[in-house]
């Protein structure tokens, strides 16, 4: 008995020292998980505002709490005496090797964390990304789903989306029918627009806001071409597309407005014979 008096007597400094940085420990600990849960918590409710697929904020919530608590953990190893130098050694080398192994499926993976945290689409949406043109299905972690027009299901790799340009064509609720009208050179030009005119007045999915443009854009070799610029709503663009060239044609038919086809004339030169 009298020698553990002695011990605690002679190395009580020693021992409160330990016991401080235990304690220290055990507070950087606590603190820490708390700050782990609060960002995984914010992080959460700020994803599913933005209304992210609940299992994907679920992933990314866990990654951000698990790499928040390492970083934890090694600090009050740290604070009690512990080299943790070769342990962020370790986890540094680990994490090279599966970075390197799997370095295609985490540009897939950063990718969609871009796309769902900058959403320039959402599902539903019809886009051209990726070489591929059609319908977001879902939106997962390491690819996009997409259906084509002809309902083909494709899987497209994040990483291909976010290396190319992506068209949203259902970003803005209206979009603008691009046709080019080409008559002959003997036919009424005046009349001609005027019909064109009169053909997007008739139809009631064109808008009168912005108004439609129809004009001559150019004289070409075998034709004069019109440019037909009508605004619909987005859900309407390939309906009148479709029922507009149908319409100018059956009209300037019935009008004698003729629609040339490109040709060319050969002419050939008889020489006498010397």
């Amino acid at each position: 008995m009298e020698e553990m008096t002695t011990l605690l007597t002679d190395n009580h400094e020693l021992l409160l020292s330990y016991i401080v940085r235990i304690v220290a420990a055990i507070v950087i600990f606590y603190i820490g998980r708390m700050v782990a849960r609060g960002l995984s918590g914010l992080m959460e409710r700020a994803l599913l505002s933005r209304s992210v697929d609940k299992a994907v904020v679920s992933f990314l919530s866990s990654i951000v709490y698990a790499l928040i608590l390492i970083a934890t953990v090694l600090m009050a190893l740290s604070q009690i005496g512990v080299q943790t130098t070769s342990f962020i050694a370790i986890l540094g080398a680990a994490g090279l090797a599966v970075g390197l192994a799997l370095q295609g499926s985490l540009a897939n993976f950063a990718s969609g964390v871009l796309i769902i945290l900058f959403r320039p689409f959402k599902s539903g949406d019809f886009i051209d990304a990726g070489g591929i043109t059609g319908t977001v299905d879902k939106i997962e972690i390491f690819q996009t789903i997409m259906k084509t027009p002809d309902n083909k299901k494709v899987l497209i790799p994040n990483a291909q989306i976010t290396g190319s340009a992506i068209t949203n064509f259902s970003a803005e609720p209206t979009r603008r029918v691009d046709l080019v009208i080409g008559i002959s050179y003997d036919s009424d030009l005046l009349k001609a627009k005027q019909l064109l005119q009169q053909i997007l007045k008739e139809d009631k999915r064109v808008l009168a806001e912005p108004a439609a443009n129809v004009a001559v854009s150019e004289l070409a070799d075998s034709s004069i071409n019109f440019v037909v610029r009508p605004w619909v709503n987005a859900a309407d663009y390939w309906a009148v597309y479709w029922d507009t060239l149908e319409k100018v044609k059956l009209t300037f038919d019935e009008q004698g407005i003729g629609i040339p086809f490109p040709q060319m004339d050969v002419h050939i030169k008889n020489q006498a014979k010397e």
